[in-house]
This record gives C-alpha cells, structure tokens and sequence, in this order.
C-alpha cells in the first residue's frame, strides 16, 4: 500500500493519528448504516416478492374474466361500457425517508362518479360486473406494489453505494493512513537516535 506523500513532523504525525480516528468512526457507523440497510431491504424484498405473487395471480384471473366478458359481448359495446370510469381515482405522492433514502409512498383516493357500473345491465353480461369489481380490488394493491418495487430498487443503489464508501475506507483510506503514521513514527525515532549519536560525539 503506497503511503501518502507527506513530510515527517510530528505536525504531520498528530493531523494523521486524527484524520485516521475519524476514518476509523466513519468506517464503523457506514458499515452499522449498511447492515440495517440490507436487513431493511431484506424486509422490503420479502413483501415485495409476497405481494408481486399475489398480484399476479389475481391480475391473471381478472384478465380471464375479461377475456370471457370480452367474447360474449358485442366489441363496441365492451368498449364503450369500459370506457366510463364509475370512479375517479386520485394518487397523493408522498416520499418516506428510509435510513437517509427518499422512497416514494402513494396515497388513492377514490370518488364515485355514479351510483353502481357505469353501464346498463341489459347491454352488457354478469361476468363484466366481476372483471370490474375485480380490477377496482386490484389497483390499489398494484399502485402498493409499484411503490414498494421502487423503494426496493432506490435501496439496492445505495447499499452498493454505501458498499463502495465502506471498502474505500477499509482497504484504500485507512491502511494508507496506517502506513504513513508507521514512516512517520519510524522516521522521528530515526531522527531521535541521530541527534542522541550527535550528542554523545559532542560529550
């Protein structure tokens, strides 16, 4: 490990030993941040995983109910009838500090437009009335997922971020503060033995 190009004082030797004490503090509170940073993302990738299962498996029965409300009626009759909202929806995006990372959380809120589906029962069949009811169900569990699948991601950069800083410190930073401390002190005793030599030829 090469050492840093410094002049050996005893200057020098006190700014090192504390440059080295807060490399050292530093080292450990980054290296505390990251374990509870990857125990919080470990947490966070378990319900993420739970949820996008879940997720998944209901969105594939209500695309199947879809499908069956789909082949039983009339094209532009579907599409006319899916095209009228019942419910105006509306998302409060908000950030949450996770150990110092902003992480997006959305809030729904829903406003009826109109009493029931915003179609007549006689233009359209029953298995429409499920797929809707199911999709109503569905999104705010997707809108959790999608908010969860993104705090997930924002963690991940900066536990490798977080990662980089702690080897910096570990394998680059602190061994060459400890290298250059060891010249210094090794240069001074040298120093020390010359002048002693000087004073006992003068005696």
């Amino acid at each position: 490990m090469a050492r840093l190009n410094v002049n050996p004082t005893r200057m020098e030797l006190k700014k090192l030993k504390a440059r080295l004490s807060t490399a050292v503090r530093g080292h450990k509170l980054l290296k505390d941040k990251s374990d509870e940073m990857i125990r919080r993302f470990t947490v966070l990738l378990r319900e993420d995983n739970a949820l996008r299962s879940e997720v998944e498996t209901e969105l594939i029965s209500t695309l199947k109910q879809f499908s069956v409300a789909r082949s039983v009626t009339p094209k532009y009759v579907a599409e006319t009838a899916f095209a009228m909202p019942a419910v105006a929806v509306k998302a409060d995006c908000t950030v949450e500090s996770v150990m110092g990372v902003n992480v997006p959380k959305v809030a729904l809120s829903a406003e009826k437009r109109a009493e029931g589906l915003p179609y007549a029962f006689s233009e359209i069949t029953s298995e429409a009335d499920y797929s809707v009811e199911k999709v109503a169900t569905l999104l705010p569990k997707l809108v959790k997922l999608a908010e969860t699948e993104k705090a997930v991601r924002l963690l991940a950069v900066e536990i490798e971020r977080n990662k980089r800083r702690v080897n910096a410190l570990e394998y680059v930073m602190i061994p060459q503060l400890e290298e250059t401390i060891k010249y210094i002190r090794d240069k001074l005793d040298e120093n020390e033995r010359a002048a002693i030599v000087r004073l006992m030829k003068v005696k």
